[in-house]
């Protein structure tokens, strides 16, 4: 069929590549909100869902490309982006905890 793809195989590649643009529409929207914030919860959050969405453009381009390999480095990704975000959370965490004591004056007054 020299080269043609035809049937369903047509239709996924027509599909994937608005797929990627809109996928790279929404990172940029996701970075605009880590920077812009207004909360820490709202960066952390921004955060979190660019890491998703890398991973699931990392595995559109597997299918585009037909690199099983990319599946790996997805995967290998998505281990690191959620260690980020725990570590990114934890460093807020700790902030938060000495901005608190630093207001109370060293008093606990039992929140948690």
């Amino acid at each position: 069929m020299n080269g043609m793809v035809s049937g369903p195989e047509a239709a996924y590649e027509m599909l994937f590549t608005p797929v990627l643009i809109i996928l790279a529409v929404m990172i940029f929207l996701c970075l605009i909100r880590a920077i812009l914030g207004p909360r820490v919860c709202d960066r952390v959050v921004a955060v979190n869902m660019m890491g998703t969405l890398v991973i699931v453009t990392i595995a559109v381009l597997a299918l585009k490309l037909e690199a099983g390999y990319l599946a790996d480095i997805g995967m290998i990704y998505a281990v690191l982006s959620f260690l980020a975000v725990i570590v990114l959370t934890k460093v807020f965490m700790g902030i938060y905890r000495e901005h608190k004591e630093k207001n109370t004056g060293g008093k606990d007054n039992g929140d948690a």
